[in-house]
Order: C-alpha cells, then sequence, then structure tokens
C-alpha cells in the first residue's frame, strides 16, 4: 500500500475508533470496576475479534453476510442476545471499584475473562463485519498477497483500537471518587445502554 494511500485509511480508522460503540463502552466499564491493568485484557480480546472479522472480510464473508438475509438475521439475533445478556449482568454487578476490594468478584475480574468478554462483543455485531468488507477493498493493493494485506490492515485497525480502549480505560481511573460515589447508578446506565444497544443490534437492517 502507497505510503499517502495509508495514511488516508490511518485517518480513516481514527474516526471509526472515535465513533462510541460498545467495545469502547466495555474498555470504559472494565477500567472503572478493574482498573487499568486488568482492562488491557479486555482490550485484547476486542482486537483479537477485529483481528478476525478483517481476515473473514478480505475472504469474502463480509460479502455473503451482506448479501444473505437469513446469515445476516442469524448474526444480528446472536449478536444482540449477547449484548443484552452483558447488560444485564453490568445492571446486577455490585458498584464499580477500581482497587483490590472485596467488592470485586475475584471470577470476574479473571484476565481470561475479561478477554473473552471484549472479543465477543467485537464478534457480535454483524455491521462491523460489513463494514469492514466495504471499507478496506478501497485501500487493498492489487496483486498483494492475502496475509501482507492483513499485515497492513489489521495490524493499523489494531494498533488504533488499542489505543483508544486503553486511553478510555485509563481516563476511567481518573474519576474513580466519582463512581465510588454513584458506580451502582453508573452500572445501571451502562447495563442499559449495553441493552438498548443490543436490542437496535436485533432490529437492525443491512443498510
Amino acid at each position: 500500500m502507497p505510503l499517502d494511500l495509508w495514511f488516508v485509511y490511518l485517518i480513516a480508522c481514527v474516526g471509526l475508533s472515535l465513533t462510541p460503540g460498545p467495545n469502547g463502552l466495555l474498555a470504559l466499564t472494565h477500567g472503572v470496576r478493574f482498573g487499568l491493568g486488568r482492562a488491557v485484557f479486555t482490550a485484547a480480546g476486542a482486537i483479537t475479534g477485529f483481528l478476525l472479522l478483517i481476515a473473514l472480510s478480505l475472504a469474502g464473508l463480509g460479502a455473503l453476510m451482506a448479501a444473505s438475509e437469513q446469515a445476516f438475521t442469524a448474526a444480528k439475533w446472536i449478536g444482540g442476545a449477547y449484548l443484552i445478556y452483558l447488560g444485564i449482568r453490568l445492571w446486577r454487578a455490585p458498584p464499580p471499584s477500581v482497587d483490590d476490594t472485596p467488592t470485586v468478584d475475584l471470577r470476574a475480574r479473571h484476565p481470561a475473562r475479561l478477554f473473552g468478554q471484549g472479543f465477543m462483543v467485537a464478534v457480535s455485531n454483524p455491521k462491523v463485519l460489513i463494514a469492514f468488507a466495504a471499507v478496506l477493498p478501497q485501500f487493498m493493493t492489487p496483486g498483494a498477497g492475502f496475509w501482507l494485506q492483513f499485515l497492513v490492515l489489521g495490524g493499523t485497525v489494531s494498533a488504533v483500537e488499542f489505543s483508544y480502549q486503553v486511553l478510555l480505560a485509563g481516563t476511567a481511573q481518573r474519576l474513580a471518587p466519582w463512581f465510588a460515589r454513584f458506580g451502582r447508578w453508573f452500572n445501571r446506565v451502562t447495563g442499559s445502554t449495553f441493552i438498548g444497544i443490543g436490542g437496535l443490534l436485533a432490529t437492525a437492517s443491512r443498510t
């Protein structure tokens, strides 16, 4: 990919990352509840999910999802159900804490669990797969191999998105005193937001 085209792609990646979405909200929530060190695993899970979606888009699955009503419907219902489930769990969670006090469930803050949640939220939205399928071809180099394309396109997305999510999680720690006072309301607002996103996803169209 020519350098000038890569800069355009980089700007596009930054714009996509700054668009409010469930992964950014999850990184912020985990930064509040478990601290930046644990939220890094959440961001790593999200990046792994995005890399999988990019690989599938490059392989043509995104175009299939855009063309098949049945495949898109199944994917959006599964993704919507997972986000609603996550929202309900967050609504019922104890007030968030960024320290190691007993109010935080040790199982909930396990790195593998945080990684899994980040991954599942990333791959649960079929519209992201379609978006990658629509955007990536504009920046692909004709004749270049799959793995080279994947390294450049996927690596750029990963670097931008990981930095953004870690920044969100780190910012959350600075607001710890506020969250300590209004933590339960934070859980309810963010839980309701996840439920709302899940509901919107389940009723979304491909366009």
